[in-house]
């Protein structure tokens, strides 16, 4: 049995979701899932293996994921900002029979499968006939969320509907998740802090979903202002653009934002490393410490500073319920001492099991039971965390995504004014870090943005870029990505 489908039938007559269609309650929610899973199987069969969907933040989101479930189904979520480049090879790599989407998306679904008979749109999957639903344990797989690695190709990380429970128990009990709670959701809804720590959450708890499709400064300082919300979760890219719009304020709209704001109880700050400078000024604002926590697609979250007592700035606290972790150095050995840097490990039933069709890459990410997340931390004397940084050139985080710069690079390669490129992540207040590329060749920087609109995500395209007559490299023609850094202003 799906526990957070199951625990929605004590909350039957209560609001579930909001969002810019209307308010909708459990009962609602659960009665459209099952139409939604009866669909699918009629369309697919039962246990469909793999289903894409493609659908804006809001009731239909949850209807779809929750019917995918029911159906026996992996629920993968496809980012409404991906070309169809993107979500081509997202349908490839599944091998996905069934890809659901909202009809606002034709156009990118049509141009991203070879196969458009494997495309129903969500007016589709009404008036399904009654059929008899599969028994879904908590063995079978719940969800694929793609992440970039190292390889510069997107991996399909599998998390079980086991795995999905104990991560939703770890954060309800250390973050006091309550069915009075409530909480707007502007973040992207194909990685885990959006999907997971927020929607999930705040569904298995009972509590009260707003969810917006994309992030309005004005409609979250409205929102805060209302004194409705008790909880908000963000990147640290957002929490500086609300900092600069708060800002341009007047003196009264100003303390009617932060009058609301002393009346929530909990703001979470996550997925790219949170300037102190940022924590700072949100203090002074709003009267909040922001919750630091770390986690990855593979393990969901791992470490939360307390939700009671003091948080450390720069630290992401202890390991949360059901999580174990440990620092290991280059030896492979574990790190007992205090503020020794080693990778962090982590083992729990909390940690995903496989990457989808990609065996050998699983077996490498694990030390025995324990994931080798591939950052690098340093633990107090108290026992809490502070990440320093990654084992790997290669991933950049800006603004809350984790980003393959071979991904980058790759793409890039395939522009026929550019004879060899780098890509490297430079340090931003704002989005953490942000994507620069150094480029040999006749390319033209300008109109390089505008040529990749079309073959990446917005927030991987680089921001910067930089024409150079060779990119150092050592003997053995590895490139020198921190040489390359210092070649930027």
């Amino acid at each position: 049995m799906l526990a957070i489908i199951e625990k929605s039938k004590a909350y039957q007559h209560r609001v579930a979701v909001v969002d810019a269609t209307g308010s909708y309650t459990y009962r609602q929610l659960l009665e459209k899932a099952r139409s939604v899973a009866a669909a699918i199987i009629q369309h697919a069969g039962p246990r469909p293996g793999p289903v894409l969907f493609l659908v804006p933040s809001g009731f239909s989101y949850v209807t779809v994921q929750w019917g995918i479930w029911l159906a026996g189904g992996i629920a993968v979520p496809v980012h409404t900002a991906h070309p169809a480049e993107e979500i081509a090879y997202l349908v490839q790599d599944t091998g996905a029979r069934l890809f659901l989407y909202d009809d606002s998306f034709t156009g990118k679904v049509e141009a991203a499968c070879s196969d458009f008979s494997i495309a129903l749109t969500l007016q589709q999957l009404d008036h399904a006939a009654t059929v008899t639903l599969p028994e879904v344990t908590e063995a079978d797989d719940a969800m694929m969320i793609y992440t970039s690695g190292t390889t510069g190709k997107p991996k399909g990380v599998v998390i079980s509907h086991r795995q999905l429970d104990t991560q939703l128990r770890s954060l309800s009990e250390a973050w006091e998740w309550c069915t009075g709670d409530r909480i707007l959701n502007v973040l992207p809804m194909h990685h885990v802090h959006g999907l997971v720590n927020i929607t999930c959450c705040a569904l298995y708890n009972g509590a009260v979903l707003e969810m917006q499709p994309t992030f309005d400064p004005a409609h979250v300082a409205a929102r805060m202002t209302s004194g409705e919300l008790t909880l908000f979760m963000a990147v640290p890219t957002i929490y500086h653009k609300l900092i600069q719009h708060f800002q341009q304020l007047a003196p009264e709209t100003q303390q009617a934002w932060q009058a609301g704001m002393r009346g929530m109880r909990l703001m979470v700050s996550g997925s790219a490393a949170l300037p102190v400078s940022v924590l700072e000024q949100w203090r002074t604002i709003s009267g909040h410490t922001l919750l630091e926590r770390y986690g990855m697609t593979e393990i969901g979250m791992a470490l939360s500073n307390p939700l009671h007592g003091g948080r450390k700035p720069g630290y992401v606290g202890v390991p949360l319920p059901y999580v174990s972790v440990q620092l290991v150095d280059e030896q492979q050995q574990v790190i007992d001492e205090a503020s020794v840097p080693g990778e962090l490990y982590v083992k729990g039933d909390t940690v995903f099991q496989r990457y989808w069709n990609r065996p050998e890459e699983t077996a490498r990410s694990f030390s025995g039971d324990w994931f080798r997340t591939g950052d690098i931390a340093e633990r107090d004397a108290e026992g809490a965390y502070r990440i320093l940084g990654r084992n790997s050139s290669d991933i950049i985080k800006s603004g809350g995504y984790k980003i393959s710069a071979l991904e980058i690079e790759n793409v890039l390669l395939e522009h026929p004014g550019i004879r060899e490129c780098a890509v490297v992540a430079l340090p931003s207040e704002e989005w953490g870090e942000t994507i620069a590329a150094a480029i040999t060749g006749e390319a033209n920087p300008a109109s390089l943005k505008e040529w990749l609109k079309d073959r990446l995500a917005p927030y991987k395209i680089p921001r910067h870029f930089l024409n150079t007559e060779t990119l150092p490299r050592n003997a053995m023609g590895k490139l020198l990505k921190q040489e390359i850094k210092k070649l930027f202003p």
